[in-house]
């Protein structure tokens, strides 16, 4: 039980390392070649996993071949639009101008009723709404809205907006964030100073997140 138990954390850590070479993206967001790969490990994982009397390498080593074969053909695709429009194909028009491309969409096997519910999805009821709609290389449906039913921006009101600051968590269930913290330009003093107008202490706050200029700030319960 002990070399099957050590077996399968080897495998298991083997096959987090692969997921990690091929980037973070959702199952929804796998290319094709990523997908066939995701599937492949798992299958060649479960063999010496089952089975004890098999060498480990056995499980390892085509495991880490898969890995070195899709990150060769990434850095490929990265430098041939050619070798990338065959691994992953081109995005596709579906939607132009309001107007709903129907050979397009037999050719896609994409039924009227499949566009309608990603249409909902994103907030449209109607396709009479859309401006253009495109079929990603991933599966998912990008939709432009015609512009009087799109958000208004600021742009649109002649607004000056200031441009939204990306928040760092300074501390975290009572412990400082000392890399964050230096990413805003601040310091311990100004962290401590912030936290006893709040009439707390460090290790009593659950939350700190800050700009540089605001902040948000929880006690722990």
């Amino acid at each position: 039980m002990l070399i099957s138990l050590i077996r399968t954390l080897i495998l298991y850590f083997s096959i987090i390392i692969v997921f990690r070479c091929m980037g973070k993206r959702q199952i929804g967001e796998l290319q094709p070649s990523e997908l066939i790969l995701a599937i492949m490990v798992s299958d060649i994982a479960t063999v010496p996993m089952e089975s004890t009397g098999k060498p480990l390498l056995s499980g390892i080593i085509p495991i880490i071949t898969l890995m070195t074969a899709e990150i060769a053909l990434s850095f490929l695709s990265q430098k041939s639009e050619n070798i990338r429009k065959l691994l992953t194909g081109s995005a596709s028009l579906i939607i132009n101008k309001g107007k709903i491309d129907i050979k397009e969409l037999k050719r896609l096997r994409v039924n009227i009723d499949d566009l309608s519910e990603e249409l909902r999805m994103n907030g449209y009821s109607s396709i009479s709404e859309i401006e253009y709609a495109i079929l990603e290389t991933n599966g998912e449906i990008s939709i432009i809205p015609k512009s009087n039913v799109r958000p208004i921006c600021a742009d649109d009101l002649g607004l000056d907006v200031k441009q939204s600051s990306l928040y760092k968590n300074i501390i975290k269930d009572g412990k400082l964030e000392q890399n964050n913290l230096k990413e805003i330009g601040k310091d311990v003093k100004w962290v401590d100073d912030i936290v006893a107008s709040e009439g707390t202490s460090i290790k009593n706050v659950f939350l700190m997140s800050s700009d540089g200029e605001t902040y948000f700030l929880q006690r722990k319960e």
